[in-house]
């Protein structure tokens, strides 16, 4: 049988792409915008002038265009599926995937309905959240969530937001730790319903091991959403079931 090969892109081996926020804080490995986070290989594409407070203040005013611009860019280079570094940016999910034909998760909060259904009766999904009180119905709609999912910032804290929002060049990671710490304490205060959290942002998942120690319900990030998208892009290969050895196959 003859083998072929067939091009079209211009990158191999890299199935996710990443559309980056205008940042310069630091990313530590977990971080969306850290490629040693991932276990497998992926293109970045920053989106000139998506700042962290136009996405999360202004719900991406004027900044479709230059998402769709990148990502379409991705594509071309060798991406087969799309995501961001930001949870609010679930607000673009319909756009991007219009406009370039291949899957996009652009939330971590797409989660929330299939984590709801694995949760005991009378559990819910809980959300953390850079700044819990700018997501909006349409976020919510976004992704399919209830509206009335419970919600906790860290814009209470000293740290994690200030970085995030204000975009500075050094972050204390053990106060940025502890913001996320005492907001995932006060969502279960206030909802001791929440029997699981989905981060929506998407640097927190370098704290999802420390919450879920101390919180010991499951944390879902950015992280658990992108490799199991991942998953579907690039199978993995069990090999052919002919090939397996006869004692597999074997009547018992």
């Amino acid at each position: 049988m003859a083998r072929k090969g067939y091009g079209g892109k211009t990158i191999y081996g890299a199935r996710v792409g990443i559309l980056m926020l205008d940042t310069k804080w630091p990313r530590p490995p977990g971080d969306t915008g850290n490629a040693y986070t991932w276990p497998f290989p992926v293109l970045y594409k920053v989106v000139p002038g998506a700042s962290a407070r136009v996405v999360i203040h202004e719900q991406g005013k004027g900044l479709g265009p230059a998402f769709l611009k990148a990502a379409e860019e991705l594509v071309k280079e060798g991406a087969d599926g799309i995501t961001t570094t930001g949870g609010f940016l679930a607000i673009f999910q319909k756009q991007l995937a219009a406009h370039v034909n291949v899957p996009v998760a652009s939330s971590s909060l797409f989660q929330i309905p299939m984590v709801q259904r694995l949760l005991p009766p009378g559990k819910r999904v809980g959300v953390l959240s850079v700044h819990g009180d700018r997501l909006t119905a349409e976020h919510w709609d976004a992704v399919g969530a209830p509206h009335d999912t419970p919600v906790m910032g860290t814009e209470g804290g000293r740290e994690f937001t200030r970085v995030m929002l204000g975009d500075t060049i050094d972050m204390d990671y053990e106060m940025a730790e502890q913001d996320i710490m005492e907001a995932g304490d006060e969502l279960l205060r206030r909802h001791p319903e929440v029997g699981a959290i989905v981060c929506e942002n998407h640097n927190m998942a370098p704290y999802a091991a420390a919450l879920n120690a101390r919180l010991r319900i499951p944390i879902y990030t950015v992280y658990t959403f992108v490799t199991w998208f991942h998953s579907g892009l690039a199978p993995r290969d069990f090999g052919f079931p002919g090939s397996a050895t006869p004692e597999m196959w074997r009547e018992r």
